[in-house]
């Protein structure tokens, strides 16, 4: 039986990690899909040190966008899938936006984004381990465009919660479960 699970929790609270052990525990292979994109040198060794990170035996399909119909298109029958992560997969979506691109747009287009993923994690056979940031439990950001950010990725994580049978709130590297199945 599949099962759909989302890991949330701030920066370096063991999300990643917690999400492979999950992964290790669910059928195998795994495809593991890789929302960064590569920018500078801090975030090319972020990458590598999760590629070194990840079983040998996963297959690895790097996506920044329509990361939904990318999972159906290439999915080798894979029995388990993770998204690691939805923050970086936001933040993908709104610095592709063309200057001058309203609110609005921005949002739709951070939510097509999500409605494809969990129209994906309906349509096929296989259980999903999707990683995200909780970043609305600090102070208010102090731009515009940041607290866009924030408010986004929060809608983004809802909407992914609601699809997903269990949730976990990472802390320090303590799995919390949240939302039972």
């Amino acid at each position: 039986m599949r099962l759909n699970t989302l890991v949330t929790g701030g920066a370096r609270s063991g999300k990643s990690s917690f999400a492979q052990e999950l992964a290790l525990k669910s059928p195998q292979p795994v495809l593991f899909v890789a929302t960064a994109f590569p920018g500078d040198d801090e975030m090319r060794q972020r990458i590598e040190k999760h590629r070194q990170d990840r079983p040998p035996g996963w297959r690895t399909l790097e996506a920044t966008h329509r990361i939904g119909e990318q999972v159906a298109q290439s999915r080798a029958n894979e029995p388990t899938v993770v998204i690691d992560c939805i923050t970086l997969l936001v933040s993908n979506v709104l610095l592709a936006c063309p200057p001058g691109t309203g609110d609005a747009a921005m949002e739709a287009g951070v939510m097509a984004e999500v409605a494809g993923i969990t129209d994906c994690m309906k349509q096929t056979a296989a259980g999903f381990i999707i990683v995200t940031n909780e970043v609305g439990l600090g102070l208010v950001p102090a731009d515009p465009v940041s607290r866009l950010y924030r408010d986004l990725l929060g809608k983004a994580n809802q909407a992914l919660c609601r699809e997903a049978d269990q949730v976990f709130f990472m802390v320090s590297g303590v799995p919390l479960k949240i939302k039972p199945r």
